[in-house]
This record gives structure tokens, C-alpha cells and sequence, in this order.
């Protein structure tokens, strides 16, 4: 079956629809909260059609019958279907602000009226954290993608850069992140590198980053960065194989500093160089990108 399927899963409020239209730009056809009792059958008509590349949301929303999603997918692939699952996700502090500025209603919360009183705010986080519990089957296996802190822009680039990265028994995605702002929720592997020498002390390196030559050049100076470095690329280089052979899809390798400028970046701009000789690897740089 030669069809491209992508499907997005993920929290109430962490983007679903941006994501959709980002894919929709791409040139997908593109299906809201189809229900999973009609995932086979519409996929046997894109067949019948002969559609390319079909992306289909699906949330808490189609309530009872969810569990029978992980099966069914495991089944299209069987039968050929080239598919990529992207699960969005956020932290609950960021889906009550958002649910707080739109005022809209969870649709898993019975309540009314505004979600910034005590009793609604309960309610709410009650919400979030039930369809946390509801949605992690579907959470495992996918690409999860921590939209806390990035932009809708942001979001819509970085589905794009997913779907347009050549299709590997493993796709690996390195993230770059500041300690200050939190640790992104996509990540499989975190490590930390604060204790690395800093460039922000070095007044003529302070502006730029780790993408700059005068930075790459200063860090590479130093062995504690090459030797982290080494220790980062035998560990990823011992289990990917082993990744690979689990049916994982996608890796995400986040590595952060204090400020998300120099020292993280460096390190995924050249661990993504080293690993993309092999697997499927992709940058993103969580605050750079946000500027």
C-alpha cells in the first residue's frame, strides 16, 4: 500500500491543529478527530483513491474506543502503510495558561465558566493529568514534541523538518535546551553540561553561538568539551542498534547548558553531523529557534 500516513496524537491545548495545518501546508490531506472505529476503512478508501499522503488527528475526544488505536496501527504497518506517529505534549503549568487565556472548556472537564477560580483550576489540572492516563499507550512508540515553550512557528517547523526527513530504521532528534527554562518533555536521553567551560564569560563570544566559528573554535580549545563529547557519541553508539531492533522510530537526544546558546548547541550541531552519516538526524535549538 503505497500510502504516507502520519498521525497526530497528543495533549488538549499543545497544538494539535497547528501541527495539522503545517502538514496540511505540505500538502497532506488532512482529517480532525477522525474516530478509531473508522481508521481502517478510511484508509482503505485513500487506497481505493490512490491518495499519497494522508495525516489524521486523533485525541482524547474519541474517548472509549482509544485503546484500540496501538493495534490498529501496528496492523497498517503491517500491510505496508509508510506510517509516522507525532504525539504533542505539554507541561500542565502551560496547559492551564493556555486554557486560562482562550477560556475554552477541556473536553474532559464537566465545568463551566472561567478556569482561572480555584475550584475550576482543580477541576482542570484534574483534566490534564486523566488524559495523561488515557493517552499514554498512544504516547509510547510516537515522536512526542514538548511545545511548552516554542512558538506556533516553532511547532510548524519542526513537523515539517519530521516529515521530510528521509524515512530510517531510526531517526534521531538532538534538541539543545537551557537548564533555566526547564527540561523538555520529548526527551528520551538528557544530558547536562553546565560544568563544561562557558563562552557567555568570554566578552567577544558572549553575543554569538554555538553555530559561530569563534565559539567552535573556543570550545574545541578545551578537553573537557571533546571529552564529553566522546562520551556522549559511545553511549548513543552502543544502543542505537539496539534502539533500532525495539521498532523505535525516533530518538531525542536533549542536551542543555545554562543559557541554551553556546555550549548545547555546539554539541548538537556536531553530534547531528557525526550520526547523520548513518541514521536519520535532525537539529532543533529550543531557544535559538525561539528568537
Amino acid at each position: 500500500m503505497n500510502l504516507d500516513l502520519v498521525l497526530i496524537t497528543g495533549m488538549s491545548g499543545s497544538g494539535k491543529s497547528v501541527a495539522l495545518h503545517a502538514l496540511e501546508d505540505a500538502g497532506y490531506y488532512c482529517v480532525d478527530n477522525l474516530p478509531p472505529e473508522l481508521l481502517t476503512p478510511f484508509i482503505a478508501l485513500q487506497h481505493e483513491q490512490e491518495a499519497k499522503r494522508v495525516a489524521i488527528a486523533m485525541d482524547v475526544r474519541s474517548g472509549v474506543s482509544l485503546p484500540i488505536v496501538p493495534q490498529q496501527l501496528e496492523a497498517l504497518r503491517h500491510d505496508g502503510v509508510s506510517l509516522r506517529s507525532l504525539f504533542l505534549d505539554a507541561t500542565t503549568d502551560a496547559l492551564l495558561r493556555r486554557y486560562s487565556e482562550t477560556r475554552r472548556r477541556h473536553p474532559l472537564s464537566r465545568q463551566e465558566g472561567r478556569t482561572d477560580a480555584p475550584e475550576q483550576e482543580r477541576a482542570l489540572i484534574q483534566a490534564i493529568e486523566l488524559e495523561r492516563e488515557l493517552l499514554a499507550d498512544l504516547r509510547d512508540g510516537a515522536d512526542v514534541i514538548d511545545t511548552s515553550l516554542i512558538r506556533p512557528a516553532q511547532l510548524q517547523s519542526y513537523i515539517k523538518a519530521l516529515i521530510s526527513a528521509p524515512q530510517s530504521a531510526l531517526t534521531l532528534v538532538f534538541e539543545s535546551f537551557a537548564f533555566k527554562r526547564g527540561v523538555p518533555l520529548d526527551a528520551d536521553y538528557v544530558f547536562d553540561v553546565r560544568m563544561l567551560p562557558n563562552p557567555h564569560y568570554v566578552p567577544t563570544l558572549r553575543p554569538l553561538t554555538g553555530r559561530d566559528a569563534p565559539v567552535v573554535e573556543w570550545l574545541r580549545e578545551h578537553d573537557d568539551v571533546a571529552r564529553m563529547y566522546d562520551d556522549i557519541e559511545q553511549f548513543l553508539s552502543r544502543w542505537l542498534d539496539a534502539l533500532a531492533r525495539d521498532h523505535r522510530s525516533y530518538v531525542t537526544v536533549a542536551i542543555g547548558c545554562t543559557g541554551g546558546q553556546h555550549r548545547s548547541v555546539f554539541l548538537v550541531e556536531q553530534l547531528a553531523r557525526a550520526f547523520g552519516a548513518r541514521w536519520g538526524a535532525l537539529k532543533r535549538h529550543r531557544e535559538l529557534d525561539a528568537i
